[in-house]
């Protein structure tokens, strides 16, 4: 774990080669590896090749500010499970009324999202079973958490989140709500940015992602799965 500093990556799949490695001693056959659309999707996929584990998604959304859709004061799962910063929250004056609007159209774009993906992937439980739970980078770690909470429902056995970089506040915020935690960089840098920590950085389309869910179906159906995916 390393503070403060910023090594690269050189992309996405870099990043899960190194991860995978890291989560070694997770690895079961009571593991399954869940990604967080979009950018968790190549880094889990790594992870599940390198394991030979089931892979699937779990889609989150953050809940923007109004006036910073660059900015989160909470987060959506694909089952409703939500997370809100209450201090945050406070501070920005929203009425319930005005979350709960903002919830059901994050909540509208993520079914969306599911259907769409839902296309490449089947679905797979955790129930019983040690889940993985991927993203690209943690800033706010909202929606971590709130990917989080949807996992518990399934029942799993452990649950523990992987990612390649972290702010330190995402890791403090994530860290009581599952079993582990494990970043290959914890960073105390402000202002903090995932993409600072890649070579190769853009954001993933919906169609880029699909095809990443395709190639991992096509590969799974052929007895394969240890290709690189680029």
């Amino acid at each position: 774990m390393i503070y403060g500093e910023r090594p690269r990556f050189r992309d996405r799949t870099d990043a899960g080669t190194k991860l995978a490695n890291k989560l070694k001693p997770y690895q079961s056959e009571q593991t399954v590896v869940l990604a967080v659309p979009g950018g968790g999707v190549p880094v889990a996929i790594e992870i599940a090749k390198s394991f030979n584990a089931p892979f699937d998604v779990v889609v989150t959304r953050k809940i923007t500010v109004p006036e910073n859709p660059e900015a989160g004061y909470g987060a959506v799962a694909e089952d409703g499970a939500m997370f809100l910063n209450e201090q945050l929250l406070a501070r920005l004056g929203l009425s319930p009324q005005q979350v709960e609007l903002q919830a059901a159209q994050v909540l509208a774009e993520i079914e969306r999202r599911t259907t769409l993906y839902r296309k490449s992937l089947s679905r797979v439980s955790s129930e019983g079973k040690t889940a993985i739970i991927v993203d690209d980078g943690l800033a706010s770690g909202f929606t971590m958490v709130a990917a989080v909470e949807s996992v518990k429902r399934q029942k799993p056995d452990r649950i523990v989140v992987a990612s390649p970089v972290a702010s330190r506040s995402a890791y403090d915020t994530i860290k009581p709500v599952c079993d582990a935690i494990v970043c290959l960089v914890v960073s105390s840098v402000y202002p903090f940015a995932v993409a600072s920590f890649y070579h190769h950085w853009h954001d993933l389309t919906d169609d880029e992602v699909t095809q990443y869910l395709h190639t991992w179906q096509m590969q799974k159906a052929k007895g394969g799965g240890n290709e690189r995916l680029s």
